[in-house]
């Protein structure tokens, strides 16, 4: 018990880092972010299911020029949870922990992607696993950029054999199974549940792997961030950021599970654009780079 109270101690104060690394990342690129009204940065707490002290979190909501909406925040929380839904998560009783980092980056010019990823560690009962991922969400059909992106994935996940796996994974999850099987964007990594037996090495394994996020996508902003772009760029941009908002309110687990741990609703939504659009039977213009663009909303060997 010394040993798992360590590791998740330990795993705490990775994520911890992790946002602060992240923090300053896009400080270098948007310094709107640090001026008033740049970050709002809110220190919760939260009770737990019978009303006691049940931890809390760090959340950072970003509003700049270059980002014009974004959310990095850290979690640990702690404590009872309905029956039910601990009953729901595989829990051996009502109790919880989960400690974790989850954020969604939504940039205002439609040439950048999107991106999100989340990295955590859940005990429920006398379970224990993690889980987590990363995912990009672009707006323009920059084939290379696809192809980086996954390319660092695939690095990072080459020590442990776990790329094609979780690659899969992410495909067949983010998905807006209601729209006839439309990802939400071009996929990336994702796991649940993990757990070999050996939590000192599975947890150095999703640290390690965590901390390819800001290679995965920050060198993707630098190269994009300052294109030209059109109003139609812009429209399809807002017409999948509803899609974006489709699959988190009505199939993300992790928004669910945010809500019915009783967790902070507004961390939990920040995952949510700015702006976004609902267009009837939407379609973009036929021959349209936007045309293409759809096309790749479906799993692809990137």
């Amino acid at each position: 018990m010394v040993q798992l109270d360590n590791i998740k101690d330990d795993f705490h104060k990775h994520v911890l880092d992790l946002q602060d690394e992240i923090t300053n990342t896009m400080y270098g690129f948007d310094a709107s972010l640090r001026e008033e009204g740049g970050l709002t940065e809110d220190l919760w707490q939260r009770t737990d299911f019978d009303g006691n002290p049940g931890g809390g979190g760090r959340t950072r909501a970003f509003q700049g020029e270059l980002f014009e909406n974004a959310g990095v925040n850290v979690s640990c929380v702690h404590g009872t949870v309905d029956p039910k839904f601990a009953q729901s998560i595989g829990g051996t009783n009502n109790s919880m922990w989960a400690a974790g980092i989850s954020l969604i980056l939504h940039p205002r010019n439609p040439r950048v992607p999107t991106v999100h990823a989340n990295f955590r560690m859940i005990q429920a009962g006398e379970k224990f696993w993690f889980g987590g991922g990363a995912d990009l969400t672009p707006y323009y059909p920059h084939e290379d950029d696809f192809h980086y992106f996954h390319s660092v994935w695939k690095e990072a996940c080459a020590p442990y054999g776990t790329y094609e796996a979780w690659k899969k994974k992410c495909d067949e999850y983010f998905v807006n199974f209601h729209r006839e099987g439309e990802m939400r964007g071009i996929g990336g990594i994702f796991f649940d549940h993990f757990n070999t037996g050996d939590t000192v090495k599975d947890a150095a394994m999703v640290k390690e792997v965590s901390r390819s996020f800001i290679k995965s996508y920050f060198p993707l902003v630098e190269k994009r961030k300052d294109e030209a772009y059109s109003p139609e760029d812009e429209d399809f941009q807002l017409h999948r950021r509803g899609r974006y908002v489709e699959f988190n309110l009505l199939h993300d687990r992790g928004t669910s599970f945010g809500l019915k741990s009783n967790g902070r609703t507004d961390s939990i939504l920040i995952s949510l654009p700015a702006r976004c659009r609902f267009s009837y039977k939407y379609q973009p213009a036929v021959g349209s780079p936007h045309e293409k663009m759809m096309a790749y909303y479906r799993p692809n060997n990137w």
